[in-house]
């Protein structure tokens, strides 16, 4: 598996329609986004990557084929009204669940930002419906803070708080 920076190439595009885009894929979302706006999105996530604003990575299963993406993950700083955050979230596509890749993709993200000692405590708020994604966060340490509703694509989604905390020199479980 590789994980690379988004570009705002047609392919990476193209894996942001198939991901926000799908009404199954946004399921725990509260539905699909608008077509419209994507490439736009892309195109932003591309200069923060760039600029180091925020770590917006493409998930490569397998790298001797780059072309093939099976989801996102990214981890920013956000507000959301009580101090500033590091977030991690991510997306898999359909083809590509029930494989680990998600599992490997945040337990890889969340290793670089602790060698680097970037981001200090890294917070997730997955659906409470969202059983793989609160899997994932239980299998790699996370602490469950409670539920809380997030806002998200101008919605607000109830989600489970999950954190955790950067260890010294360890390794994500």
């Amino acid at each position: 598996m590789l994980l690379r920076d988004v570009t705002a190439d047609q392919a990476d595009i193209e894996a942001y329609v198939r991901m926000r885009c799908d009404p199954v894929m946004m399921a725990e979302l509260g539905g699909s986004l608008p077509r419209e706006g994507m490439a736009d999105k892309v195109r932003r996530d591309a200069e923060d990557a760039a600029a180091d604003r925020a770590w917006v990575k493409m998930i490569v299963p397998d790298p001797e084929r780059p072309e093939v993406v099976a989801g996102a993950l990214t981890i920013w700083s956000q507000d959301p009204g009580d101090g500033p955050l590091s977030e991690i979230g991510w997306m898999v596509l359909p083809e590509f669940q029930g494989q680990g890749l998600g599992k490997r993709a945040v337990r890889a993200l969340l290793g670089q930002a602790w060698r680097e000692n970037r981001w200090g405590d890294i917070h997730a708020f997955p659906a409470t419906t969202n059983g793989p994604s609160n899997g994932i966060c239980r299998s790699l340490g996370f602490r469950l803070l409670g539920e809380l509703d997030m806002p998200f694509a101008d919605r607000v989604l109830r989600s489970n708080h999950w954190t955790i905390t950067p260890r010294s020199g360890s390794q994500v479980t």
